[in-house]
């Protein structure tokens, strides 16, 4: 019976003892999500076409106050997808040149992104911007965007205007990723003249917002004839600081600003990506201190 009442007691001890070590442990993990989610978060710059803004092998903060808050679309650990829910609206400023790490909106013929990544660009159309690139030149809105000065051009060879790519948005343009537009990034409320000549240019966009497109003689949404649009949301057109290696706006199209994630902030590690980590003392030559904790602009 003492030697029961002894197990039990130690039993109990333990158990108490276990409830002491998770307790702070726990608290530390809902604390630590919550900054990943409502304050910042950590991102790894994987290739060039931020250069030389951001080089890959840079380490970033990105600030997440203020910018739209979602429920996961996944389980846990699973692709199995999970309705959504908006915790928060956007409250921040976006302006231009802002360098924002959001979600891939999908390839410019994907009504949703077939892959479940992070991309970062610079901000360079708002809504309702009118987006034109003259010889690799941006202009919005008839003036010419301000470019930083760690932007990476080359202007040795320019694709003429009127050739198009056909890897271009939107389809059934005539742009190049050297002369392209002009084009509004469309806004909510922003309300647009359906035709035969101009449902390619809209199409994808209307139906990322979840709407059936059809044509032919006529346009339809849903299923019912349609000679206008108004949108639903807000978009920005952004594009990378390497114009000539990029995969941008230009390629896929806009970004809805309920995708962005936050604003890029600082560098605080940085070192060549190309190096393998298990070469230690190559990789540690390599670090670049004068990058650590700088400011991106």
């Amino acid at each position: 019976m003492n030697r029961d009442y002894e197990q039990l007691a130690n039993e109990a001890q333990e158990e108490t003892e276990m409830r002491k070590w998770l307790r702070p442990l726990l608290i530390a993990v809902i604390f630590a999500l919550f900054i990943k989610s409502f304050i910042f978060e950590a991102f790894r710059i994987p290739s060039g076409s931020m250069e030389d803004t951001l080089l890959p092998g840079d380490f970033i903060i990105v600030s997440k106050v203020g910018f739209p808050v979602k429920t996961p679309k996944y389980v846990p650990f699973t692709r199995i997808e999970i309705p959504q829910v908006k915790i928060l609206p956007l409250i921040s400023s976006l302006k231009h040149g802002d360098i924002v790490v959001f979600k891939f909106p999908g390839e410019k013929s994907e009504i949703e992104a077939s892959e479940n990544v992070n991309y970062i660009k610079r901000i360079i159309g708002l809504p309702g911007d009118v987006i034109q690139i003259k010889d690799k030149v941006v202009y919005i809105n008839g003036s010419r965007f301000p470019e930083p000065p760690t932007i990476k051009v080359n202007y040795d060879f320019i694709t003429p205007k009127g050739i198009p790519n056909p890897y271009i948005f939107p389809e059934g343009s005539d742009f190049n990723e050297d002369n392209y537009g002009p084009i509004i990034v469309p806004f909510k409320g922003m309300e647009v003249e359906l035709t035969e000549e101009n449902i390619k240019r809209w199409k994808i966009i209307i139906e990322r917002e979840g709407h059936r497109v059809e044509y032919g003689d006529r346009v339809l949404i849903d299923g019912i004839e349609a000679r206008k649009y108004i949108f639903e949301r807000d978009y920005v057109f952004v594009m990378g600081d390497n114009r000539n290696n990029s995969l941008d706006s230009r390629y896929w199209g806009f970004v809805p600003v309920d995708n962005i994630i936050g604003k890029a902030s600082f560098i605080y590690w940085s070192w060549n990506s190309n190096i393998p980590i298990l070469n230690l003392p190559e990789k540690i030559k390599s670090i670049r201190w004068e990058r650590i904790g700088k400011r991106i602009r």
